[in-house]
């Protein structure tokens, strides 16, 4: 009896159970919880599976590169060769070392880009704390043609350029490229002028006010309180401008900066074809391809690929360290322009 007693009690605990789980699937708050939990679900599915597109599509050409630095030069013939080297050596890095001169133009791009760095930001931070706070007459007619500047390619100026620099004697020298980041007139120097306009037009007016009442002058108003707090323009413009004269190769032709004596990166790898049989003598290579190396051209593009790597090599190793600041700079800058 208390058997039955007991199987009989928990059929109607089970029964009341499932009434009571329809009645909770049934109610019409509870439908809405559940629709709203499965959208959040398949949207993450559909955000991760994006991220994970476009960080393969990025990374694809770096991981081959790698994959190309790391094989011999002779499995550049090899159609089983894909991912994995089946003989692995650091032969292609010596090479392209070699090609580039990599360590004495490694240096010099440094220079050239931290140094043109410093100026464009100094300029067009200046121009852009006039444009935005020092109004004058026509002030607008000139901003209008700093916007020109960013929307005209840059072939269109070249000539005049390359005919202004001969005349003043600066073309083969590095000062070239120096002249024009100092005079606002670098690589997309509209770009940043425009950025620092719009963040300092997003800072208080209060913070000039004061100071003019303690009286300081424009520029020390400048230099003093408005450049400090402008670290997140700053920040962007000084990393987009030293990435882009790093990998500049359409100046330092014009003005024939890269020379024998002041090697540069882009320009070494442009021309990588031409120091490839010397390279190759040098490192011992030249027995493992052979003496027809420029009938070779999956040897040639290799090491091509593989200077490219060693090149921007530095750049990735840098932002590894300034990623942060760099994000948070783009923020800030966008929510104050």
């Amino acid at each position: 009896m208390k058997i039955k007693s007991l199987y009989g009690s928990v059929r109607r605990s089970l029964r009341h159970t499932k009434d009571d789980i329809q009645d909770y699937m049934n109610d019409p708050a509870t439908q809405l919880r559940w629709k709203k939990r499965v959208g959040e679900i398949f949207i993450k599915v559909m955000r991760s599976i994006l991220l994970f597109g476009l960080c393969f599509v990025i990374l694809f050409p770096i991981i081959q590169q790698i994959s190309m630095a790391l094989r011999a030069p002779v499995d550049a013939n090899n159609p089983a060769v894909v991912w994995i080297p089946e003989n692995w050596s650091l032969m292609n890095i010596k090479i392209a070392v070699v090609v580039l001169d990599y360590w004495h133009s490694l240096v010099n791009t440094a220079k050239l880009s931290f140094i043109s760095m410093i100026l464009q930001l100094f300029s067009t931070a200046l121009a852009g704390y006039a444009f935005s706070r020092l109004r004058f007459k026509g002030s607008n007619i000139l901003f209008f043609f700093v916007i020109i500047t960013i929307v005209t390619p840059p072939q269109a100026l070249s000539l005049a350029q390359y005919l202004y620099f001969r005349n003043i004697n600066m073309i083969g020298k590095e000062t070239s490229i120096y002249l024009m980041s100092g005079l606002g007139m670098g690589i997309r120097s509209g770009i940043f002028i425009y950025i620092f306009r719009q963040f300092f037009r997003g800072l208080p007016k209060e913070l000039e006010e004061s100071a003019q009442l303690d009286g300081a002058s424009v520029f020390r108003t400048f230099w003093n309180i408005m450049l400090p707090n402008a670290r997140g323009a700053i920040v962007t413009v000084a990393l987009f401008a030293f990435v882009w004269q790093w990998n500049d190769a359409y100046y330092v032709s014009i003005f024939d900066v890269s020379t024998e004596e002041f090697p540069l990166l882009t320009m070494q790898l442009i021309n990588a074809a031409e120091g490839m049989y010397q390279a190759l003598f040098y490192t011992g290579g030249l027995d493992l391809v052979g003496q027809n190396v420029w009938e070779n051209p999956l040897f040639l593009a290799l090491i091509s690929n593989v200077s490219a790597l060693l090149m921007m090599l530095p750049l990735l190793i840098m932002y590894l360290f300034v990623q942060k600041q760099f994000v948070e700079s783009i923020e800030r800058t966008g929510i104050v322009g």
